[in-house]
């Protein structure tokens, strides 16, 4: 239906160039995708090409193309943030948080800290950051939640007492959060957010969104058939994507 997240410059190992932009929106079409969403890591801005993507769009009138980024979140960098923010009319801002404190947590070379640290600690402090991000006004989504999770550390206190000002922040500056099926394929093997997370998401009446994550072509709307499917079970009736940052309502029947 929709895939909010995909990167095409992947890890800035290939250009925007026409031949990389038809690739992604050839998969989509292929998928039977309605919309689809270009979210490119922020610290690749030089390596942007967004006009490039409006132009290539034109030859794809059944698909939506959305432009986005994602915003690597860090506190007191607000501002910077903004500048990005006002240089395009974007449809949408992912806001995610891969690091904190100094630690990128989410990278392989980091996977035997998550085995040194105490695991509630480094939670806890994943989500105030998180809660600073959605509390910034600065997004219109918070990408993949429990990110944290990455290597497959678990906490001992109850994920819904960690994540509880999080997703209170979230439901308040009426952000919406994507179930993102690229954990899957990394060691904690299971999607962001985990299902007790969706519950709770459902539950306060949250919006969702949903993302692959894709870093290559190939990769768009991967297992998102099964999101929807999950989504449905625990009573989500539509998911959401955006247009200059207006919401826009997809139904899941």
């Amino acid at each position: 239906m929709l895939d909010l997240h995909v990167h095409l410059l992947g890890h800035n190992d290939r250009e925007a160039n026409r031949e990389n932009i038809r690739a992604f929106l050839d998969e989509a079409t292929r998928r039977g995708l309605k919309e689809i969403g270009f979210a490119d890591h922020d610290y690749y801005w030089d390596q942007m090409n967004f006009p490039l993507i409006l132009e290539v769009a034109r030859d794809y009138p059944n698909l939506a193309v959305r432009i986005g980024f994602e915003a690597e979140y860090r506190p007191h960098e607000e501002e910077r943030i903004k500048n990005l923010i006002n240089q395009f009319p974007f449809d949408f801002v992912i806001g995610s948080v891969h690091e904190f404190d100094g630690w990128i947590f989410d990278i392989p070379e980091e996977e035997h800290m998550h085995r040194k640290k105490d695991v509630d600690d480094f939670y806890a402090r994943y989500f105030e950051v998180v809660t600073l991000a959605a509390k910034s006004g600065l997004f219109t989504t918070i990408g993949h939640l429990d990110l944290i999770k990455v290597f497959g550390a678990r906490p001992g206190k109850d994920i819904l007492t960690l994540a509880d000002e999080a997703l209170t922040a979230v439901a308040e500056q009426g952000l919406v959060l994507e179930v993102n099926t690229n954990g899957r394929y990394k060691p904690v093997q299971e999607f962001y957010p985990e299902r007790r997370l969706m519950e709770e998401i459902q539950r306060r009446g949250i919006g969702f969104t949903l993302g692959s994550d894709a870093h290559c072509a190939e990769n768009v709307g991967r297992d998102l058939d099964e999101v929807s499917l999950l989504l449905r079970q625990i009573g989500v009736q539509s998911v959401v994507g955006f247009a200059k940052f207006d919401k826009v309502s997809y139904s899941l029947d």
